[in-house]
């Protein structure tokens, strides 16, 4: 488990994820052109919007996850 320090909206929040949850946001945000900053506050944008709003950490795992069923599988 590995705590950031991160800033949305102008605050500074902390979140602790596992390693490998860190390093595949990081890919992700890199990918898209963001910075990690803008794409933990593109998700937790999302998750507020949402019905039984999971807590940051909880969403950040889920889109990362999502993220990962995305992608193609070798056959």
């Amino acid at each position: 488990m590995h705590k950031r320090s991160v800033t949305i909206d102008g605050h500074r929040t902390s979140i602790s994820l596992e390693d490998a949850f860190w390093t595949e946001l990081s890919a992700l945000a890199r990918a898209r052109g963001l910075s990690l900053n803008a794409l933990v506050a593109e998700i937790d944008h999302a998750r507020s919007a949402g019905p039984g709003s999971p807590n940051l950490s909880s969403a950040l795992r889920l889109h990362v996850l999502d993220e990962l069923r995305k992608r193609p599988h070798p056959n």
